[in-house]
């Protein structure tokens, strides 16, 4: 079955009469590249974060797991609070956010005040992918998907040139510079937001009171748990990657920042083919999403010491991962397309909330079985995201999992 994701241009039109420049649409990108980067950043320094500030593993693994649950939270009441704002300030404000994080941390001198930090980065995170994540089509209603793949971009550059850059950084100069550099370039990214951005209004049918009925969506319920399932298994793994390549596969921490950088230009690669995918055959791409993933961690974590399957897994890895959020986000919009913000806030409150969850439960068996422990625990996670895929995806009607 091949579906594409619709916007309504017309009712794009009316919300924002002119096109604006494509300098606005780029600053909302480079705003995902910064969240994607504080956000994972803490994946590359965990070991480092975890020695100096003499905690276990698992607890800095909490660097992960609180903005996620966070972030689930303020998704949903971001569309609640915001609903009569212009979405400009609204931007403006949870970048800003951005700059109290990394600050907080780069501050940190024990793990309340560290924690403190990604809580807000969760406000953030939840409000921002609400929020901006269709935007793009609405500043550029004449280029809606060169517009959404520059927003979008951010994401991978994120994990491809933000993420290895700070894990760089962070051997050369410490885990403090990378969070204090991450917060001179956000407070950069707010005065260029506060002069790029046009008014944008809010869209008719954004708020909350149009979550339950996005809710009823039989697909839109499939697609969330397979979110639930997929992400718990990515992230229960993903959190302790660098670590696990350190320590299990033995790669040397000069050649640990260029491993990641190979994961993230594999992500690039997934972005790409999945944005074509989608469009051909929207099922396939979801399910060949988690297969890939699943399959990766598996190999790792059987013979994660053997460097070729190290670099072949690292590959599959990255490139799961950066078809992941296209996939997912694909099938939900298509099942509620008059409704984006709503099912966006959906999206990411699920997202976040079992990014978070699969962080803790890294987390817990780090620190009770090893390294290994999550890896194999997140293989598990995301191959039965696959087997709901294959149960319900491809069972002919839909199954409804609540009646309206």
């Amino acid at each position: 079955m091949t579906q594409t994701v619709l916007v309504d241009s017309n009712t794009t039109s009316a919300l924002t009469p002119a096109p604006a420049p494509w300098s606005a649409v780029a600053a909302i990108g480079i705003g995902a590249f910064a969240l994607v980067t504080a956000e994972f950043l803490p994946v590359g320094l965990l070991p480092q974060i975890a020695n100096d500030l003499a905690i276990t593993q698992g607890q800095a693994g909490l660097m992960i797991t609180i903005p996620g649950v966070v972030a689930a939270c303020s998704a949903l009441l971001t569309i609640g609070l915001t609903n009569a704002f212009d979405r400009s300030h609204v931007l403006w404000v949870l970048l800003s956010l951005l700059v109290v994080s990394n600050s907080l941390i780069a501050c940190a001198n024990g793990l309340p005040l560290l924690l403190l930090g990604r809580v807000v980065l969760g406000v953030a995170v939840g409000g921002f992918w609400t929020i901006g994540v269709s935007l793009g089509a609405r500043l550029r209603p004449d280029a809606v998907g060169k517009a959404t793949s520059i927003v979008f971009s951010g994401v991978t550059l994120g994990t491809v040139a933000g993420v290895p850059a700070g894990t760089m950084l962070g051997a050369l100069f410490g885990w403090r510079m990378s969070f204090a550099v991450s917060a001179v370039l956000a407070a950069l990214l707010v005065l260029a937001l506060v002069r790029l951005l046009p008014a944008i209004r809010p869209e008719p049918s954004s708020g909350l009171t149009h979550v339950p009925s996005v809710l009823k969506i039989p697909n839109v319920q499939l697609g969330l748990v397979a979110v639930a399932l997929i992400f718990t298994g990515q992230f229960c793994a993903y959190t302790y990657f660098a670590a696990y390549l350190g320590e299990v596969s033995g790669v040397e921490p000069s050649a640990l920042s260029a491993l990641l950088l190979t994961y993230g230009i594999a992500g690039i690669l997934g972005n790409l083919f999945c944005g074509w995918w989608v469009g051909r055959n929207l099922r396939l791409a979801v399910l060949s999403t988690s297969l890939v993933l699943g399959c990766s961690m598996l190999l790792l974590a059987a013979i994660g010491k053997n460097p070729a399957a190290v670099t072949l897994a690292v590959v599959m890895w990255g490139f799961g991962f950066g078809m992941l959020p296209i996939a997912i986000q694909s099938w939900i919009f298509n099942a509620a397309p008059n409704h984006l913000e709503s099912a966006a806030a959906l999206f990411v409150s699920m997202g976040q909330l079992f990014m978070g969850a699969g962080a803790l439960v890294g987390g817990i068996t780090v620190d009770n079985y090893g390294l290994t422990s999550a890896v194999w625990v997140g293989a598990a996670g995301t191959l039965c995201g696959s087997l709901w895929i294959i149960a319900r995806f491809f069972s002919g009607t839909p199954v409804l999992l609540s009646q309206p």
